[in-house]
């Protein structure tokens, strides 16, 4: 009847559900598993079989699992591991997603190993699908050394993210750092001899995360660069400038300060808009082009504006900066602001300043000014 069972999944495989894989798992009696040698190896191979038809596990890591296998822990323990993850509310596709990313997980003791990351991590305030989403995303904390590492890392990270909500946002982008732990306070403190501390870390670690688990010698490579275009240590701006010469390569970086140049900046305006406003190399080709085009073509502002202010370039082109200058040139046009801000003023104001300053101010024209700042958004 044992061998029937075998037959059955061997040739005619169920699809993989975390039911069919309890099955198969079952199907297994204790007598079996302590059978001779050569049943052992006929289970060990109809394991193998399994995994890689079924679970679609690539060859190499069905042979690992399958070799893992032992009369001790086969089925009982991946059985209980998955039970484990279905009573914690893991849909069947989560679980399915972290068997293949990290197949050693079947073996793992539930109540040694597993609960007490589970604790630790509900701790720092994952709950419900929170949590269940932090651990399919970031299986890999759930094979790393609970005291050895896990528990250091996450102290390390409380005393650079103080809030308890950002610092689960940050996690939740950013957990598989937690296993490089050493690496990652080696780091921390190496960024910190370049005057990169605090707050400015957490942004790394929203932005540019992978850096801090990079070698020294790239880091060193990319805060050098940063100095050479004119990025000081110690200064705030180091770490927006260290953040977009990470995120793009030397031929798009060149690109875009050609692409400002093509408008009649010079290499020393271009270079000076990217000091000021380190993320506007990021901004798109086709945005920067549209930017540009308008303001210098559209409202006639001279060069020299987008030099000393270039974080203009990088508001919202449909949703911020053509709906604000329809207002501005309404109100020019009734003469309501006579000694009103410039456009670029209008621009940097948030938007319940905005409101309140060019909209609500004047009544008697609300209705015309608000469909020249909100008809956009009506026509569609």
């Amino acid at each position: 009847m044992q061998s029937f069972k075998l037959r059955t999944l061997l040739f005619y495989p169920p699809p993989f559900t975390s039911n069919s894989f309890q099955s198969f798992l079952c199907s297994f009696s204790t007598t079996a598993l302590s059978s001779s040698k050569t049943q052992y190896s006929k289970e060990t191979t109809s394991l193998y079989n399994f995994l890689n038809s079924n679970a679609k596990l690539p060859k190499s890591q069905s042979i690992f699992i399958s070799k893992r296998a032992s009369r001790a822990t086969f089925p009982q323990r991946p059985l209980s591991v998955i039970n484990f993850f279905e009573q914690n509310g893991f849909s069947e596709t989560q679980i399915h997603t972290i068997v293949r990313q990290r197949v050693q997980l079947l073996f793992s003791d539930v109540d040694k190993t597993l609960k007490p990351k589970f604790e630790l991590f509900r701790q720092l305030g994952f709950e419900g699908s929170d949590l269940r989403d932090f651990i399919s995303k970031h299986p890999t904390v759930l094979t790393a050394s609970l005291n050895k590492t896990l528990v250091p890392s996450v102290e390390a990270i409380k005393k650079i993210v103080w809030n308890d909500k950002e610092r689960i946002q940050v996690l939740s982008k950013c957990g598989w750092i937690l296993p490089k732990y050493q690496l990652f306070v080696a780091n921390v403190a190496f960024l910190e001899s370049f005057g990169i501390v605090g707050d400015q870390v957490v942004i790394l670690l929203k932005r540019h995360s992978r850096l801090l688990v990079s070698s020294k010698a790239t880091i060193r490579k990319y805060v050098l660069q940063a100095e050479e275009l004119g990025f000081n240590q110690n200064s705030r701006m180091l770490i927006h400038g260290l953040h977009t010469i990470c995120a793009l390569s030397h031929k798009t970086f060149k690109k875009k300060l050609d692409l400002i140049q093509c408008f009649g900046f010079s290499k020393d305006e271009s270079m000076l808009m990217f000091k000021r406003a380190p993320a506007l190399l990021r901004t798109s080709e086709k945005k920067l082009k549209v930017g540009i085009e308008f303001f210098l073509h559209t409202v006639m502002l001279p060069k020299s504006i987008l030099v000393n202010r270039p974080v203009i370039l990088m508001y919202s082109i449909e949703d911020r900066v053509f709906p604000r200058y329809r207002v501005f040139q309404l109100l020019k046009s009734q003469n309501l602001c006579k000694k009103g801000p410039s456009f670029v003023s209008m621009l940097c104001y948030s938007e319940d300043m905005f409101l309140d300053k060019f909209l609500s101010k004047f009544k008697e024209n609300a209705e015309a000014l608000l469909i020249a700042y909100k008809g956009h958004l009506l026509e569609a």
